[in-house]
């Protein structure tokens, strides 16, 4: 396994989770539940009800590639939802179409006398790939809630800016599609999740790498307040909290990258004309270049492929960079979770330790004396430590700082918990595998080297996202106590470990405090 395959984004297990767990049995009959564009047929498996696949908007598909998502059409007969619909376009060999935009609901047999809180899960994949089938609702829901997941775009068809696309629907948002999708399924929870049992005024979305970037669009998104009531954020990335860290696009620079992209495969003018032979072109000449480890790649040189800039400042639904929105007190105020993990994502470019030490300008010396005082580390495991700090983990410990500062409750986390099985291989836990354990779904990682401290671990790590979710409060139930952080005391960080799970010192505070110094001084 590369090395780049061995971290990214979670791919690592697609599809392991649900190999992990089976298929669920059908039950007989399932359930039914009408929705406002028709009746969805469940399935019932073990004390859970599934809906799958369920249209949240009409096809992206011809004229409306690159359009808002649009309402679906209504269906009169009722829909059989015991299968995940098809992954949006990306390079994995995997089902997938442009036919994608399907959403999946978990619940509970038993729903209680009062609606259940709701948890939306956000996949991450650098924005280049992800899909829901990835992730199974069955155990999150056992606990109490109720789990939903979307299908948005991704790639270039999830984030493509055409000048020609603005004088088409000038009303329209633009460029962003896939965070567009994620905006409809939010709706479409609003209006039909209290006909599932669930409670529109208690919602939680959260997510990972790009998921978690993509729950950060939403925090700071004025066209979506209302739509939540709380939020996680694991491993949050494109965007990050730092807007040096991970860029966004301005409009104008995705719009001349999608033109170059136009020129590149023999489609010249910018006019609606040339809109058309870009929506005639094939799959397979839209998803060229653009898999995920490309675009890992891209956003450590800042060499993005054409045509595929990932998150782009609209002005409407991306209005600010998330930094500069939380700086001004401009986002939906919600308690958050936030934090990530003891071996996150490197992404930069560097070639000897120098590069790596000139990213620090001035307070390179600063730099050495606290990552390799003694010139002793390898070249790769200092790239590791010094771009996963850059990119993801002090960036969301300043998100937590941006948080606090506003006044809502923010818990900040690191997760270092590493399987049974594999801790002679990885000294932390590497990007996305906390997610098997904040799903409860521990065997997704090792399948049947899972050990009972990994179920645990899957336990404990689960239920404080529940009870959050349930209460806005992580704590509760007996679990060791997860205090509200506290920017004035960040030499201590909630770690969810190998040894035991609770607050003690956080080694990572000097290189953290370097960083933030460099960050606040641009």
């Amino acid at each position: 396994m590369s090395r780049i395959r061995g971290v990214i984004f979670a791919a690592t297990f697609a599809g392991a989770l649900a190999a992990a767990m089976g298929a669920p049995a059908s039950a007989a009959g399932g359930t039914a539940v009408k929705v406002d564009s028709g009746s969805v047929q469940g399935v019932e498996s073990s004390g859970v009800i599934s809906f799958k696949g369920i249209p949240y908007a009409a096809p992206p598909v011809g004229d409306l590639r690159w359009r808002d998502p649009q309402p679906v059409e209504p269906w009169k007969t009722t829909l059989d939802a015991a299968d995940f619909g098809p992954a949006c376009m990306q390079t994995d060999d995997i089902a997938k179409s442009e036919d994608c935009l399907t959403l999946n609901v978990w619940r509970p047999v038993k729903k209680g006398l009062r609606p259940l809180p709701v948890m939306v899960w956000i996949y991450g994949g650098a924005l280049a790939h992800g899909n829901t089938a990835m992730y199974l609702g069955d155990a999150l829901a056992k606990q109490g809630v109720i789990m939903v997941s979307m299908n948005y775009r991704v790639g270039r068809f999830g984030f493509f800016a055409f000048p020609a696309l603005a004088d088409e629907a000038p009303n329209d948002l633009i460029g962003n599609y896939g965070y567009f999708d994620q905006l409809a399924a939010l709706k479409w929870v609003q209006r039909n999740i209290a006909a599932f049992g669930g409670d529109p005024k208690q919602v939680t979305i959260f997510g990972e790498s790009a998921g978690g970037g993509s729950v950060m669009v939403h925090l700071t998104s004025p066209l979506s307040k209302g739509l939540f009531a709380r939020a996680i954020l694991q491993s949050p990335g494109v965007p990050t909290a730092r807007s040096e860290s991970l860029p966004l696009s301005s409009l104008a620079n995705a719009q001349s990258s999608a033109v170059d992209y136009a020129k590149s495969v023999g489609i010249t003018g910018t006019d609606a004309a040339a809109l058309k032979q870009l929506r005639g072109l094939s799959t397979d000449d839209l998803l060229a270049d653009v898999s995920a480890q490309q675009v890992v790649a891209g956003l450590g040189s800042g060499h993005l492929p054409l045509g595929f800039p990932t998150s782009i400042l609209d002005g409407k639904l991306v209005a600010q960079t998330p930094d500069a929105a939380f700086a001004a007190g401009n986002w939906n105020k919600v308690p958050v979770i936030v934090g990530a993990n003891s071996r996150d994502l490197d992404v930069g470019a560097a070639a000897t330790k120098d590069d790596l030490f000139a990213l620090f300008g001035a307070k390179a010396d600063d730099a050495r004396k606290l990552y390799d005082p003694d010139g002793s580390m390898t070249f790769e495991e200092l790239k590791q430590q010094v771009l996963a700090d850059k990119t993801l983990v002090e960036p969301a410990r300043h998100l937590a700082d941006e948080v606090a500062a506003s006044g809502e409750p923010v818990w900040l986390y690191r997760f270092s918990y590493v399987a049974t099985a594999q801790r002679a291989q990885l000294p932390g836990t590497l990007h996305g595998f906390e997610i098997p354990y904040t799903m409860d779904l521990p065997a997704a990682i090792v399948g049947n080297k899972v050990t009972d401290d990994d179920k645990k671990m899957g336990v404990l790590a689960s239920a404080y996202r529940v009870s959050f979710a349930k209460s806005g409060d992580p704590n509760g139930g007996g679990r060791p106590q997860w205090p509200k952080y506290d920017p004035k005391a960040n030499d201590a960080v909630f770690n969810f470990g190998n040894a035991g799970t609770g607050v003690g010192a956080d080694a990572l505070k000097a290189r953290l405090d370097l960083w933030a110094s460099i960050y606040d001084a641009n």
